[in-house]
């Protein structure tokens, strides 16, 4: 019996000696394409690496003579259901009310959704988001691609 665990204690500390998996040199390779990957990130504003600038306010724009174009900003969601009808009713009842804001209607199967606005700082879609509370229920600001003046 002592002869087997002799045998068996010195099998654990081999196996200790050979695992020893807290030692070690830590190698890390970095693959070249990366850096090439973070720069094009950076550039697209996709998760960028470098700050961005930040605006102090908003600047009037004629638009009369400004272009439109896409950017990156936020939109308040107002309805989200299944309902075609419901969903273009919903828009038709915000433009009534709202005549120089849009709304944009999107499906997502399953869901129809009206957003409203095209708001460049999440504080602006925030401040309407609350005006709109009282007249709707579940609203939301989302970020995605708006169509502003420049």
């Amino acid at each position: 019996m002592l002869y087997k665990g002799l045998i068996l204690g010195f099998v654990l500390v081999a196996c200790v000696q050979i695992s020893n998996a807290q030692t070690g040199v830590v190698e890390v390779q970095k693959d070249s394409l990366i850096g090439v990957l973070q720069q094009y990130r950076a550039e697209n504003g996709i998760n960028p690496t470098t700050a961005r600038m930040v605006s102090l306010g908003s600047k009037v724009v004629d638009k009369k003579n400004a272009k439109r174009v896409k950017v990156r900003g936020f939109r308040v969601q107002i309805f989200s259901g299944s309902s075609r009808n419901e969903a273009y009713a919903v828009q038709s009842r915000f433009q009534n009310a709202y005549k120089d804001m849009g709304s944009y209607v999107t499906y997502n199967e399953p869901n129809y959704r009206v957003k409203v606005g095209d708001f460049r700082s999440r504080a602006e879609a925030t401040n309407f988001m609350r005006v709109l509370r009282s007249q709707y229920s579940n609203v939301f600001v989302f970020t995605e691609d708006i169509w502003a003046y420049e």
